[in-house]
């Protein structure tokens, strides 16, 4: 029994939601966003959201939480957005940005230059003495949480030095090194 599906989903001033066919649209101040649903029925009163299964088979079950979840996202993602920083940690680890081009030098031979979908925003903030961050917004979390984790990815942290492109606040297993 899913504890998650059977939530109601409060919708806020200023957005609408439809439902045709297989498909929700969510329209908000930020965007607009759709998903195409099976499995499930979603009932839309004034001000909140119900979501309910066909049956209770085991794939309709599986997809009453999923496509909850999915449709709040979707909900706070047209009206307050999605928010994630990425911080390099490292000697010579440099950010910039143009428009939508982030430019990165995390030690490699050549800096590595990433064209991000225009949905994204992107902004480099270099202080003198700290990490430079790399701030990504949307109101898509899935698109986020992708640019984030191929940016990760050019440099993973590393568990001696902590050395690389990190999540700001994520806690790395750190080893200790030779011991003499």
């Amino acid at each position: 029994m899913s504890r998650t599906g059977k939530k109601p989903i409060a919708i806020p001033q200023g957005v609408t939601v439809e439902v045709k066919d297989n498909t929700i649209t969510v329209k908000g101040k930020l965007g607009e966003l759709t998903q195409d649903i099976s499995g499930i029925t979603v009932d839309i009163q004034e001000t909140e959201l119900v979501v309910d299964r066909l049956s209770d088979s085991k794939e309709h079950k599986s997809k009453h939480g999923l496509y909850r979840s999915l449709i709040s996202n979707m909900i706070h993602g047209v009206t307050e957005g999605w928010k994630k920083e990425l911080e390099l940690v490292g000697v010579g680890y440099r950010a910039t940005n143009q428009g939508q081009v982030l430019d990165l030098a995390l030690g490699f031979s050549h800096n590595i230059v990433i064209d991000v979908a225009p949905e994204v925003k992107i902004e480099t903030v270099t202080e003198r003495g700290k990490n430079p961050i790399v701030k990504l917004t949307s109101h898509d979390k899935q698109l986020v949480g992708q640019v984030a984790a191929k940016i990760r990815a050019f440099r993973k942290p590393e568990p001696y030095k902590g050395k690389g492109v990190k999540f700001v606040g994520e806690e790395l297993r750190r080893k200790a090194g030779k011991s003499a």
